[in-house]
């Protein structure tokens, strides 16, 4: 475990007394500004909600992001996920708990499927959660709702084809009725996971479902 908590900074190596970032690396990463759709948290003039989610809601009432997905934030996350650097874990939970919501009764961290929790051996989302739900005092909910279905990894698929690939993917065991849940994942690109999760939680009775994601991608062109 020693091997997985650097001494040094993450990114550039600069001694940082044993924190994830020095001061340097952590002022460069792409902090999101306030003027962002309060439903998706994409960017919009006077933190007005966006064209997409007036046309059609998402079944999420809300999300915050800290960062934007790009460089050097996209090397943390990729770093966490692919090669076990779970000392930003810490780091990353610290700072969603500083993001403003409503309190839930429990924190959700995205499921990941059998096969894919195999392949990688942990679930990012959760330890990222795992601080949040710590500094927050909430429980996390990690027996009840699940990715019952193997997809194509969300990644890999044209934006329009995402959506599609997540329908039906998750099943939720529990009575959610009158609850506020707030679901935890690194990264937010189409929100198709995030949406398709959030529709099997309001069909078992959810009241509000709010998201906090570590990074929001920005579509280009």
């Amino acid at each position: 475990m020693a091997a997985l908590l650097p001494r040094d900074c993450l990114l550039c190596g600069a001694a940082s007394d044993n924190a994830v970032l020095c001061p340097s690396c952590n002022d460069h990463l792409p902090r999101l500004t306030t003027q962002r759709c309060p439903q998706c948290a994409l960017p919009t003039p006077n933190a007005e909600p966006c064209g997409a989610c007036l046309k059609q809601a998402p079944y999420f009432d809300a999300t915050t992001a800290i960062w934007q997905y790009d460089f050097p934030l996209d090397r943390m996350i990729q770093s966490l996920k692919y090669s076990r650097r779970l000392a930003s874990a810490d780091f990353f939970g610290a700072e969603l708990a500083m993001l403003p919501g409503t309190p839930p009764d429990f924190i959700l961290p995205v499921p990941l499927s059998a096969q894919r929790l195999a392949q990688r051996g942990f679930n990012q989302s959760i330890e990222v959660a795992r601080p949040l739900a710590r500094q927050l005092s909430v429980p996390l909910e990690l027996k009840h709702i699940h990715r019952h279905r193997d997809t194509t990894p969300q990644a890999t698929l044209p934006w329009k084809e995402r959506a599609k690939n997540i329908r039906h993917a998750f099943e939720c065991r529990l009575d959610l009725t009158g609850k506020t849940v707030l679901v935890v994942d690194d990264v937010m690109t189409t929100g198709a996971t995030l949406n398709e999760l959030a529709r099997t939680l309001k069909a078992h009775g959810a009241v509000r479902v709010e998201n906090r994601v570590l990074a929001r991608a920005l579509k280009h062109g």
